[in-house]
């Protein structure tokens, strides 16, 4: 599913029209951003969090090279669905297969 895809849904959902829907989307994930820029997590109650994780310092090795080098403490955006999400994520998937490309 694209961004435009959630857009026409929305259009289809409330009957408003397709560039309010867009300029909603796009406010909507630029508060997402600009608030995990800022180090404050959003939560969503009974969705998930969007959530700002420290990595810590580590030594890695470029096997190119054959040289280790220190990769410095960092922050990468995380999303933590709710337990409640996947409980039904679960459910809708569980007497599906999985098919073999």
């Amino acid at each position: 599913m694209t961004k435009a895809d959630i857009v026409s849904e929305i259009v289809a959902a409330t009957g408003i029209e397709k560039s309010d829907a867009e300029k909603s989307v796009e406010a909507f994930f630029a508060a997402i951003k600009s608030n995990l820029v800022a180090g404050r997590n959003v939560y969503f109650r009974g969705f998930g969090s969007f959530i700002v994780k420290k990595r810590a310092k580590k030594i890695a090795r470029n096997i190119t090279k054959n040289r280790t080098m220190v990769v410095p403490e960092h922050f990468i955006p995380a999303f933590k669905p709710a337990p409640i999400f996947v409980e039904k994520v679960k459910e809708s998937h569980s007497g599906k297969k999985k098919k073999k490309k």
